[in-house]
């Protein structure tokens, strides 16, 4: 089952923040990180990872639906890669 707002939101909540305070806390650290990936910088979060924002050129695809070949534009792309902590917690070596 995924994390979803809601239930970081609740967590927030749980800790003594009014439900409006712990909504304004969540989007407020959203739309700081997404701002930041938006000006092309990374967000890094000790002991979590790092979002990174890459480049990727034109290159040729085609319709999966059709076959056809066709160019997929050049766009940019957020990555995560995950810090060591958070790897080895995942793996259970902590």
């Amino acid at each position: 089952m995924a994390l979803t707002k809601n239930d970081i939101v609740e967590k927030i909540h749980e800790l003594g923040f009014t439900k409006k305070k712990s909504v304004d806390i969540i989007e407020s650290l959203l739309e700081s990180i997404k701002g930041t990936l938006e000006k092309g910088d990374d967000v890094l979060i000790s002991g979590f990872g790092k979002f990174c924002v890459k480049n990727k050129q034109q290159r040729r695809g085609r319709n999966p639906a059709t076959g056809n070949a066709l160019m997929l534009r050049a766009r940019k792309v957020v990555t995560f890669k995950c810090s060591g902590k958070l790897r080895n917690k995942i793996n259970g070596k902590i």
